[in-house]
């Protein structure tokens, strides 16, 4: 008997090299990853580094079904990072890929390489306009998306239209 496939959510986001064709290539390959089905993405936004210094970021959010654990499903988002030359420098440096496991079905877990929910994705227009975009009812620590995101106007963002 296989595993019950799990609804996750994750953030992508890339500023360097070209943004939007790193971000669509990172979504084919999670659709061909094995134990993840059903990728589907948001729109795709233009915004402003937040707490970091580079050029803009492209951001999406993708929804998928996994049968992966958390652990699991971590450790393919980081690899495909890597494969995609992700470096870390410094803290919030830029990046030409960055995978975030925002949400794990009900899962909440507090690890040491993994919180879940991600612990400041209420406070990132960047995560919350697109997750809307999938989600538009869904409610985070109790209270609706939409007005979480009212509550960030200092956070430049704009959907990008292709």
């Amino acid at each position: 008997m296989s595993p019950t496939p799990v609804r996750a959510y994750i953030g992508l986001g890339a500023n360097l090299g070209d943004s939007a064709a790193t971000l669509r290539r990172v979504l084919d390959e999670l659709q061909g990853t094995a134990g993840v089905m059903a990728v589907t993405a948001s729109p795709f936004y233009r915004s402003a580094p937040v707490d970091a210094t580079g050029p803009d970021f492209v951001n999406a959010v993708a929804a998928l079904d996994t049968t992966l654990a958390p652990l699991a499903l971590l450790d393919v988002l980081q690899a495909l990072e890597n494969q995609h030359g992700r470096q870390r420098p410094f803290k919030n440096a830029p990046r030409t890929l960055d995978l975030d496991l925002l949400l794990y079905g009900d899962t909440q877990l507090d690890h040491e390489r993994l919180i879940l929910p991600h612990p400041r994705m209420h406070l990132r227009a960047f995560v919350l306009l697109p997750l809307q975009d999938l989600e538009s009812g869904m409610v985070l620590q109790g209270k609706r998306l939409h007005d979480w995101i009212t509550g960030i106007h200092d956070q430049p963002i704009e959907r990008i239209v292709s």
